[in-house]
């Protein structure tokens, strides 16, 4: 059992479509789509200048098909506010350093990534994701975290590390955060973020390697 390195990637910049696509569960997301922007609003509400409100952030998954388990870990969610243009970071819950999730665990359900509580009301430009790190496990009942998402978790034994040239997530994906509070839902595409290189037979055998490209958009604001 080894714990998460806390190393934080940053890289190119990902924007992404906000909207419904195919994926199993009540969301019902459609194939993810990437390079392009969109805007999705959670609607009027704000409240009176001043108001605050709670800002949850949910995952859930397609997940990449290969594999017992895909453990990812996320060391950062912020949003960026209109006016005055400020970033504010989501603490994870429950209150950790990170949060690793199994993506495979995900697929057509939920679990909430980060919360922010007394965040400004008033609409917000972008949400930014650091993934820290990616696991892949092959053999049959490996890779339990116990649970979906599971903070400050030490890693089971066994896993294929996933290279990520670019760690840094950002969703240009404008919503309104409403005094009420509002839950924003995204979906990580495992089977479009991870890419087999290398000269192996798969399943982390030989010289076989695996990368990964976040996909990673917005399924609905409420």
């Amino acid at each position: 059992m080894r714990l998460l390195p806390s190393l934080v990637l940053t890289g190119a910049t990902v924007l992404l479509t906000a909207g419904a696509f195919a994926c199993a569960g009540s969301d019902n997301p459609a194939a993810p789509s990437r390079n392009a922007s969109g805007n999705a609003s959670a609607g009027s509400g704000a409240g009176a200048s001043g108001s605050t409100g709670t800002l949850a952030i949910h995952l859930t998954d397609s997940p990449f098909s290969d594999a017992n388990a895909l453990l990812v870990t996320f060391s950062e969610v912020s949003v960026h506010r209109a006016d005055p243009g400020a970033w504010s970071t989501l603490p994870f819950s429950p209150a950790a350093t990170f949060r690793t999730c199994d993506l495979k665990q995900l697929q057509g359900a939920t679990d909430v990534l980060g919360v922010g509580t007394q965040l400004a009301a008033g609409k917000y430009t972008q949400i930014r994701l650091t993934v820290a790190s990616a696991f892949l496990y092959f053999a049959p009942n490996n890779g339990s975290i116990g649970g979906a998402c599971v903070s400050n978790v030490m890693l089971p034994p066994g896993g294929v590390s996933v290279d990520i040239p670019s760690g840094e997530v950002k969703l240009n994906n404008e919503f309104t955060l409403t005094s009420a509070g509002t839950k924003i839902v995204l979906d990580f595409d495992g089977d479009q973020s991870v890419h087999q290189t290398g000269s192996g037979n798969g399943k982390g055998k030989g010289n076989t390697k695996y990368m990964m490209s976040p996909v990673i958009r917005v399924v609905s604001v409420q």
